[in-house]
């Protein structure tokens, strides 16, 4: 397994993410979000609505894995966004963002 997908499922485990695209939405605009894996295989219509959104905040965002890989991982059905709310975690999602092919913005 990916480590990244590893790291996301014990992150699920430890209740530090949020998981789709509204749910990210609503904890972003609350402050409470460090950053986000977005599937690659996300609908437009969702990148439209959350993409504007993290680049406002300012809130990292990465581009990777599909909305199946994603939702395995975290013990969800498929999902769009995975939203990293501890820092910790987010910092170790950075890490190995920054060690693979993920597409930063």
């Amino acid at each position: 397994m990916n480590p990244l997908l590893g790291l996301l499922g014990l992150a699920a485990r430890a209740g530090a993410l949020v998981a789709g695209t509204e749910a990210v939405r609503a904890e972003v605009r609350d402050g409470n979000v460090q950053c986000v894996l977005l599937a690659a295989d996300a609908a437009v219509g969702q990148r439209s609505k959350l993409i504007p959104l993290l680049d406002a905040r300012g809130v990292r965002h990465y581009t990777r894995f599909s909305r199946a890989e994603l939702g395995r991982a975290t013990g969800r059905a498929p999902t769009s966004a995975i939203g990293i709310k501890n820092a910790g975690f987010a910092r170790r999602v950075q890490e190995l963002a920054a060690g693979t092919s993920l597409s930063q913005h």
